[in-house]
C-alpha cells in the first residue's frame, strides 16, 4: 500500500475494520430485525435472544483476549472474515439453532476486532503523533451502521427479503474484510509481545469506570436491538421507520470526529459522564413520550454518545495504566460492557412480551446510567488527559 501514508493506511485499516466487525457483526441484526418479524421468521422475544447470544459471543471474545496469547495480526484477520462467514450463513439456512450460532460468532469477531484496535491501532497513531485521527477509527463504527442501515432501508422499499438481505450484507463483508487483510501493517505484530503477560506490568482495575461502562452497555442496547422496532410500532411505512437506524449511524459518525475538539477544554471522565447522562436523556424521552419524533431523538442522543463513550473509556485506559498492560484493562472493560448488552435485550424483549411496550426498560435504563454517570466522578492518577502513551 504505497500510494497511502502509513499514518493514513493505519487510520483507514482501523476505521474499516470497526465498520465491519460493529456496524455488521454487531449491529446489522437490528435494521433486520423488523424484515425478519415481517417474514415471521421470528418474534421480539427470539430477537432478543438472538442479540443476547451476539452479547455472549461478545463477552467470550473479551475474555479470550485477556486469556489468550494470540497473534493480533492472524486473530484481526480471522475475526473479520469470520464475522463475513457467518453474516452469510445466516442468510443461508432457516434454523433458529443456527441463526443463534450465527449471531454468537459475529459477537466473538467483534469483540476481537475491538479489543485488538483499540489496543494496536490507536497506539499507532500516538507513536506517530497523530492522536487526532484517532476519532476518525471509532467513526468507523458509525459508518457501518449507516451503511447497513441504509441497505436495509432499501431491501425493505423493494420488497428484498431478510434472508436475501443476509447473504448480500455477508458476501460484502466477506470482500471488505480480505482486503482488509492485505491492508494490515507492522502495528498489528505477527506475534503477541512477551511483557504483556507479566504480573510485574500489571496495575489495579479501576472498578468504578468499569462499572459506569457496563452501565452503558445496559443503556444503549435497548434501542440498538429494538429502536426500528419501536419506530415501525408506530409509523408502519418503512420510508419513515427505516430512517431511524441510518440516523443513529450517522450520529455515531459524527460524534466521534467531534468529540476531539473538546479535549483541550474537559478531561475523558467528563466528557465521558456527560455523554452518559445525554443517552440517559433520550431514552427517558422515548419512554415517556413514545412518538416518532422522541424515538428518533432518542436515536440521535444514543447514537451521538455511544462510540464517544466508546473512544474516550478506552482514552481513558491508556491515560491510566503502563502501555504494556493496557489490553487487559480494555478487556475488561469489554467484558462489563458485553455483560451489560446480554441483560439488556432479553430484559426489554421479556418487558415487551408482557406489557406490550418498552416504557418499562427504557425507563430503567435511564436511571441506571444516571447513576452510573455520578460513578466518573473525580480522577485516577495516570498519563496526561487525552493523550496515549508513547512508546
Amino acid at each position: 500500500m504505497t500510494f497511502v501514508s502509513p499514518v493514513a493506511r493505519i487510520a483507514l485499516s482501523g476505521m474499516i475494520a470497526l465498520a465491519l466487525a460493529m456496524g455488521i457483526g454487531r449491529f446489522a441484526f437490528t435494521p433486520l430485525l423488523p424484515l425478519m418479524l415481517s417474514d415471521r421468521l421470528i418474534d421480539i422475544g427470539q430477537g432478543g435472544w438472538l442479540a443476547s447470544a451476539n452479547f455472549l459471543g461478545y463477552l467470550l471474545g473479551a475474555v479470550l483476549a485477556t486469556w489468550l496469547r494470540l497473534p493480533p495480526r492472524a486473530t484481526l484477520r480471522a475475526a473479520l472474515i469470520t464475522i463475513g462467514l457467518a453474516t452469510l450463513g445466516a442468510g443461508l439456512t432457516h434454523s433458529y439453532a443456527l441463526w443463534l450460532t450465527a449471531r454468537f460468532l459475529c459477537g466473538l469477531g467483534s469483540a476481537w476486532t475491538l479489543v485488538m484496535v483499540s489496543n494496536y491501532t490507536l497506539r499507532a497513531l500516538a507513536e506517530h503523533g497523530r492522536a487526532g485521527l484517532q476519532g476518525w477509527v471509532f467513526s468507523g463504527v458509525g459508518l457501518g451502521i449507516t451503511i447497513a442501515g441504509l441497505a436495509c432501508l432499501v431491501f425493505m422499499v423493494n420488497g428484498i427479503d431478510s434472508l436475501a438481505a443476509w447473504r448480500i450484507i455477508g458476501v460484502a463483508t466477506l470482500i471488505l474484510a480480505l482486503a482488509l487483510s492485505l491492508l494490515m501493517g507492522p502495528e498489528f505484530p505477527a506475534r503477541m509481545s512477551g511483557a504483556a503477560g507479566h504480573a510485574s506490568a500489571r496495575s489495579p482495575i479501576a472498578w468504578r469506570i468499569v462499572i459506569a461502562y457496563g452501565a452503558a452497555g445496559v443503556g444503549y442496547i435497548i434501542p440498538a436491538t429494538y429502536l426500528p422496532v419501536m419506530a415501525r410500532d408506530i409509523v408502519d411505512s418503512p420510508l419513515v421507520f427505516g430512517w431511524s437506524w441510518p440516523m443513529f449511524g450517522s450520529a455515531a459518525f459524527v460524534s466521534t470526529l467531534l468529540v476531539s475538539r473538546l479535549q483541550d477544554s474537559a478531561s475523558n471522565r467528563t466528557i465521558w459522564a456527560i455523554s452518559q447522562s445525554v443517552m440517559a436523556i433520550g431514552l427517558l424521552l422515548a419512554a415517556i413520550a413514545p412518538d416518532i419524533v422522541t424515538i428518533i431523538t432518542a436515536g440521535l442522543c444514543v447514537g451521538g454518545t455511544l462510540m464517544v463513550i466508546t473512544l474516550i473509556g478506552m482514552k481513558e485506559v491508556h491515560r491510566m495504566v503502563p502501555p504494556e498492560d493496557a489490553m487487559r484493562h480494555i478487556a475488561v472493560m469489554t467484558i462489563a460492557f458485553a455483560g451489560g448488552q446480554m441483560i439488556g435485550p432479553v430484559f426489554a424483549g421479556s418487558l415487551h412480551q408482557a406489557t406490550g411496550s418498552f416504557t418499562a426498560p427504557l425507563l430503567a435504563a435511564s436511571v441506571l446510567l444516571l447513576v452510573t454517570a455520578g460513578l466518573l466522578r473525580g480522577k485516577t492518577p495516570g498519563q496526561a488527559d487525552g493523550n496515549f502513551p508513547r512508546q
